[in-house]
């Protein structure tokens, strides 16, 4: 809730979005916090084409193939990003998908697998507001919560192996952040100084 920092009316209850179940996900959850506002987070992730240049150790090929605006979907729901893109795995291993990301709320993004390897994975990106630091500056959550799922055969071992497949999934999560923060940090101080509209 955002009665104080945000100054928000609460809502009757947390708005939740169409996830896989929990009981056939892998799941995994990072945290950190950034010198930056919700709206430098949530613009970082809305930003599709960073990912290729700015994250070359985890994404390839990366294309962007709908816009928001470009185009009405079955579901009349045009208001979104569709990429193409590979995961890399290992230096040469990559695996294609299609992904979906919209924002269903205001700081919040959801990444959604629509075809290829693990059709159906989640990717929540939350971002809330802290309040100022002791110098000023806004200070902003970010929880990611990662909702793997697949009908690989396979795949039920991994959710036994949960436990030691978590920490790698944070490590990797914390790795993009680590630049994601950066680029959200550096876009709050473009905007403090007036050199980026916001």
């Amino acid at each position: 809730r955002l009665d104080t920092v945000g100054e928000e009316p609460p809502t009757p209850a947390p708005l939740v979005h169409a996830r896989p179940p929990r009981a056939t996900a892998l799941t995994s959850v990072w945290r950190g916090v950034g010198t930056c506002e919700p709206e430098d987070v949530v613009a970082n992730r809305l930003d599709p084409w960073h990912g290729a240049w700015f994250h070359p150790y985890s994404f390839v090929d990366l294309t962007v193939v709908e816009a928001p605006g470009q185009s009405t979907p079955p579901d009349g729901d045009g208001d979104r990003f569709v990429v193409d893109v590979s995961f890399r795995l290992t230096g040469r291993l990559v695996v294609p998908v299609r992904a979906e990301f919209t924002a269903p709320g205001p700081r919040t993004v959801v990444m959604r697998i629509t075809e290829g390897e693990g059709t159906g994975s989640v990717v929540e990106s939350h971002a809330t507001p802290l309040g100022p630091d002791p110098n000023g500056r806004p200070r902003t959550a970010v929880v990611e919560a990662v909702l793997a799922t697949s009908d690989r055969p396979g795949f039920p071992l991994a959710r036994r192996l949960a436990p030691a497949l978590r920490p790698l999934m944070r490590a990797a999560a914390g790795r993009l952040w680590r630049d994601d923060l950066a680029y959200a940090e550096r876009r709050a101080r473009l905007r403090a100084r007036g050199l980026f509209p916001g």
